[in-house]
């Protein structure tokens, strides 16, 4: 009778010393989400102690710094969570921060976009006829999110974040969606491409459908980037991966790509509007920049669903304090 193999001590020595590294990251992201709620008790201490000038700036720094971290390895747009969370726990005008909140997520999508378009995990070809939409529709949400009181905005956005909330907790991403054919409108644009997976080290030819559709859908959501300043990351993605059949990593890098036009268009009214001060917006988007290289780094070492269920759980406390927030339940 053949012995046994004996385990390998070295295959159980490396889980053993990552167990307590990926224990230790993830005790550590936690505290930084826990450190996003100081703010909201730095506002009440600081309007009635006096904060100098100065120490708004350095709050949104640390603050748009531990979001930075944060929103790389839950795989969400720092926009995503400065606007709900700088909204509800900062003493600005909403206007002012839906502003920044355009210009954070302008920010982090042009830093990725020439990489992206390097390896061929986005598609130039695929974003143009969707941010061209995209970007005229964000115009008009723009102009209408100036237009309304800021309770119903900001009623609206609480509602909105409940919402992205609900998508992140059910949706399921298809890494290769299968599309047996490309629909007419799809076949004449000439939406295909092709790509090398870095894991796999395999050539992946792809192809879309439903574009008619994913036309419509990419209109309404730049109503909903130009109206709340939020970006639109947490809804690119699922419409052009779920909607449109396109490989998941396809999907996130022209993702980028439909917010660095999007956002670009929009955040011009709220410049023009006077609605951009350089005091939030400057240290907001330096913070968030720095705070996303050490993102990228802890994806190494900890599962993106850990953080994704931690952001998960931050928003909901963001979005319900926006909404209480704009019916006057919670000012």
């Amino acid at each position: 009778m053949p012995a046994a193999p004996l385990p390998d001590p070295t295959a159980a020595s490396v889980a053993d010393a990552r167990t307590p590294v990926r224990t230790r990251a993830a005790w550590f992201v936690a505290a930084l989400l826990a450190a996003l709620a100081a703010p909201a008790h730095a506002a009440s201490a600081s309007l009635a102690s006096g904060m100098p000038w100065w120490g708004w700036p350095l709050a949104l720094f640390v603050a748009c710094f531990v979001m930075g971290i944060v929103a790389v390895p839950a795989g969400i747009g720092g926009g995503t969570l400065f606007v709900p969370i700088i909204g509800g726990f900062f003493p600005f005008h909403l206007d002012f921060v839906r502003g920044a909140g355009l210009l954070v997520a302008l920010a982090s999508a042009l830093a990725a976009a020439p990489m992206l378009l390097r390896s061929g995990l986005a598609s130039l070809r695929l974003a143009l006829p969707l941010a061209l939409l995209a970007s005229a529709s964000s115009i008009g949400g723009a102009l209408l999110g100036l237009a309304l009181p800021v309770p119903v905005v900001q009623t609206a956005l609480g509602l909105i974040v409940l919402a992205i909330v609900a998508l992140m907790a059910v949706s399921k991403k298809s890494e290769f969606p299968v599309v047996a054919a490309p629909d007419r409108l799809s076949a004449a644009l000439a939406l295909h491409g092709v790509f090398v997976d870095g894991a796999t080290r395999q050539r992946v030819d792809w192809q879309v459908h439903r574009s008619g559709a994913g036309l419509a859908v990419f209109l309404g959501i730049g109503v909903l980037a130009g109206m709340f300043g939020i970006g639109a990351g947490w809804a690119n993605v699922p419409a052009l991966n779920l909607l449109m059949g396109a490989p998941l990593k396809v999907s996130a890098g022209t993702s980028g790509l439909v917010l660095s036009l999007v956002d670009s268009s929009a955040a011009w009214v709220y410049v023009n509007k006077g609605a951009v001060l350089p005091m939030i917006a400057v240290p907001s988007v330096i913070g968030m920049m720095l705070g996303a290289k050490i993102g990228a780094r802890l994806l190494d070492v900890l599962k993106g669903a850990v953080i994704r269920r931690m952001v998960i759980g931050v928003l909901l406390f963001a979005g319900v304090r926006a909404l209480l927030k704009g019916t006057g339940v919670w000012p």
